[in-house]
């Protein structure tokens, strides 16, 4: 059985905040996709849902899930989510 971890994440923009919480999205995934561990990350803005934003990941293990929540460039994101997400 595949240890890997599958993850869909479903981020919806406060209004007025849809390009910038896309912006801030598209700026993390050249930095992520090269975190050990990291097999597929990718961003995909709903054409229903202007402003939602579903992320599939895909990580070789628990553990490289656990270390690119703490790495730099998913906590720079992470740091704005209050200010960008409903």
């Amino acid at each position: 059985m595949s240890e890997h971890v599958h993850l869909i994440a479903r981020l919806v923009a406060r209004e007025g905040q849809e390009a910038a919480l896309a912006q801030a999205v598209a700026a993390i995934v050249p930095a992520v996709l090269e975190e050990p561990g990291c097999l597929v990350y990718t961003a995909h803005e709903s054409r229903e849902r202007p402003g939602t934003i579903v992320m599939y990941e895909v990580w070789e293990s628990q553990a490289a899930l656990d270390i690119h929540a703490d790495a730099t460039s998913f906590r720079a994101l992470a740091a704005q989510f209050d200010e960008l997400l409903d």
